[in-house]
């Protein structure tokens, strides 16, 4: 087993939009998008956004901790090292369970790294 690369956040929006130029798994709770930076460097960064259209603040942000938790769980062992992760929610992820959710996001990171 490989030693897990580090996690950060992203925080500027230009991230967030150049990650959107790299691969792409739609899942059926969220959509997960993966782009290598290319900067030699293995942290993994993590970027989570949920908009307005899945619900209001409270389940927005209850979909965001969940999100977070998969992450750290997850993209330690599973990830891309040195590549861009972001989690956009879905509306029919508020619903669903943490396993089911768990196992969507580690079947999304499977189809990325292929």
């Amino acid at each position: 087993m490989r030693c897990p690369a580090p996690l950060s956040r992203m925080t500027l929006r230009k991230d967030y939009l150049a990650a959107n130029a790299g691969k792409r798994a739609p899942m059926p709770g969220f959509v997960l998008l993966v782009r290598p930076r290319g900067d030699d460097d293995p942290t993994m960064r993590i970027g989570i956004t949920v908009s307005k259209k899945v619900g209001n603040a409270v389940v927005r942000n209850r979909m965001k901790r969940r999100f977070r938790e998969l992450a750290r769980a997850l993209l330690p062992v599973e990830g891309v090292p040195g590549a861009d992760h972001v989690l956009i929610g879905r509306a029919s992820g508020i619903e669903r369970d943490y396993a089911a959710l768990k196992a969507e996001l580690a079947k999304a990171l499977a189809k990325v790294k292929r």
